[in-house]
C-alpha cells in the first residue's frame, strides 16, 4: 500500500483557488478521506465518480418525498456526493491515475446528478402543491448549469487561441529582430538561434487563466488582466486576500449555485415551507452576476488581445524588411 500524508494530498492536489464552498466545506473532510482512500484501498477515481452519481440520485429520491426530513437528508446526501466528486481528481492527480474517459465520465454524471435532483426537488415540489412555477424553476436550474458550463468551455477555448497567437507572434518577432540586428552587424549572427529558442521560455501562459488547473505545490505567481486591473484597483488586494485562503474571487460560481439549490434551499424549505424558489431564485443571481463580471473581463482581455496582436504584427513585418530572403528561409520565417 501507499503512504502519503496529509501534506501529500493538500500539495499535490488542492487547487491553487478554488470555490469557497470546496475549500471551506468539503476539502478539510475530502482531504482526509483522499489520504485513507489512497493509502488503503484499490478505490479508481472512476469508482468514486459513479458512487458520487448513486449518492446524487439518492438525494433526488429525498428531495422527490419532500417531507421536512427527506429535505435535510437529500442535502446532507448531495453534500456528500459533491465531496466523493471532489475526491475522484484529487486521487487522480495524487496517484497519477487520471485518463480522458473520467474527466469525460465526470462532466457528463456532474451534468445528470444535476438533472435528477432538479427534476425530483421541485417536481416532488409541484406533485405537492401544484404551483407550476416550480416546473418552471427546475427548467431555469438546468438551463443556468448548461449555460455556465458552455460560456466557462468557450472562453478557456478562446482564450487559450489568444495567448497562442500572441506567444507565436511574439517568437516570430523576436526572431527576426535578433536575425535584422545581425544583419546590421550590431550582434553575431550565431545569437539569432539562441533568441530563437529563449523566445518561447519568454512567453508563458497566462498563470491566472490556469490557476484553477494548478495546485498549491506549483506555487504560481498570478497576473492580472492590465485593463481591468486599470479599471479596477481595488481588485488585486481582494484577490490577493482571497488567495491567501484559496479562495477565487469568483465568489458565486456554479458550485456555490449548486449547493444554494440542493442544499441550502432544501435546509431552509423544511424549516420554512416554500422557501425552495426563494432561495433558488436568489442563488442564480448572484451566480449570474459573478458571471458577468467574468463575461466583461473577458471583453476587456479581447481588447487588450487585438492591440497587442497589432503592435506584434507591426513589428514582425517591419523587422521581416530588414532581414535577408535567404536569412528568412534559414530560420524558416520566409
Amino acid at each position: 500500500m501507499a503512504n502519503f500524508t496529509l501534506d501529500d494530498v493538500r500539495q499535490r492536489t488542492y487547487k491553487a483557488r478554488d470555490a469557497w464552498w470546496t475549500v471551506l466545506l468539503v476539502d478539510p473532510l475530502a482531504s482526509r478521506l483522499v489520504k485513507f482512500t489512497a493509502n488503503r484501498t484499490n478505490i479508481t477515481p472512476n469508482q468514486l465518480t459513479v458512487g458520487a452519481l448513486i449518492l446524487g440520485l439518492g438525494a433526488g429520491g429525498c428531495f422527490a418525498v419532500g417531507t421536512w426530513p427527506m429535505l435535510l437528508v437529500g442535502a446532507l446526501l448531495y453534500h456528500l456526493s459533491f465531496t466523493l466528486d471532489c475526491m475522484d481528481g484529487k486521487i487522480a492527480r495524487l496517484k497519477g491515475t487520471g485518463s480522458i474517459f473520467g474527466a469525460w465520465l465526470d462532466y457528463i454524471f456532474d451534468r445528470v446528478r444535476v438533472l435528477a435532483c432538479a427534476i425530483a426537488l421541485m417536481g416532488g415540489a409541484y406533485a405537492r402543491t401544484g404551483n407550476v412555477a416550480y416546473v418552471w424553476t427546475a427548467v431555469a436550474v438546468v438551463f443556468l448549469d448548461m449555460l455556465r458550463y458552455m460560456d466557462a468551455l468557450e472562453i478557456y477555448k478562446v482564450r487559450s487561441q489568444m495567448r497562442n497567437k500572441l506567444r507565436d507572434l511574439g517568437e516570430q518577432a523576436a526572431a527576426l529582430e535578433a536575425a535584422a540586428r545581425a544583419a546590421r552587424g550590431e550582434v553575431p549572427a550565431a545569437s539569432v538561434d539562441a533568441e530563437l529558442s529563449s523566445a518561447e521560455r519568454a512567453l508563458g501562459n497566462d498563470p491566472e487563466a490556469d490557476m484553477e488547473d494548478r495546485v498549491v505545490g506549483d506555487n504560481p505567481n498570478v497576473a492580472l488582466q492590465a485593463e481591468f486591473n486599470k479599471k479596477f484597483p481595488w481588485y488585486a488586494r481582494v484577490r490577493d486576500a482571497l488567495l491567501r485562503g484559496r479562495i477565487r474571487p469568483h465568489l458565486i460560481s456554479g458550485i456555490e449555485f449548486q449547493m444554494g439549490v440542493f442544499i441550502v434551499a432544501p435546509i431552509v424549505a423544511a424549516i420554512i415551507p416554500g422557501a425552495i424558489i426563494p432561495v433558488t431564485v436568489l442563488s442564480g443571481i448572484g451566480m449570474m452576476a459573478f458571471e458577468l463580471v467574468i463575461i466583461y473581463k473577458f471583453w476587456l482581455s479581447s481588447r487588450t488581445y487585438t492591440k497587442s496582436l497589432g503592435k506584434l504584427e507591426r513589428r514582425v513585418e517591419e523587422a521581416r524588411a530588414q532581414v535577408p530572403q535567404e536569412e528568412l528561409e534559414r530560420l524558416s520565417l520566409a
